[in-house]
């Protein structure tokens, strides 16, 4: 069973830029098709996009596409989602996710491994 844990988050500026980082442990990253989600308080969570396994294909909601970038270094066990341009309503706290399947899956109860979240806040 793998172990997510999140970084990165904080607050920025309207425009900013932030790097999320999410290292896995107990298990070999490489295995797992890894993603992002976000969920803003008291509402769903919500995908924001995804890695294969090799690093190979990204995959993005249409809310972050050209602003956000996911990348991935399997010798590090590590994911990232880099956002730049941020909005106030990128205000969120961000969970990065594991999943041992072969379809990426925007719903949030398809994935089977969590992180806690970090949270990321964009002020006006």
């Amino acid at each position: 069973q793998v172990q997510l844990v999140e970084s990165g988050g904080g607050l920025v500026q309207t425009g900013g830029s932030l790097r999320l980082s999410c290292v896995a442990s107990g298990g070999t990253a490489s295995s797992y098709i890894m993603g992002w989600f976000r969920q803003a308080p008291g509402k769903e969570r919500l995908f924001v996009g995804a890695v294969t396994r090799s690093g190979g294909s990204t995959f993005y909601a249409d809310s972050v596409k050209g602003r956000f970038a996911i990348s991935r270094d399997n010798a590090k066990n590590t994911v990232y989602l880099q956002m730049n341009s941020l909005k106030p309503e990128d205000t969120a706290a961000y969970y990065c996710a594991a999943d041992g399947g072969t379809l990426i899956y925007h719903s949030a109860s398809q994935w089977d491994y969590w992180g806690q979240g970090t949270q990321v806040t964009v002020s006006s």
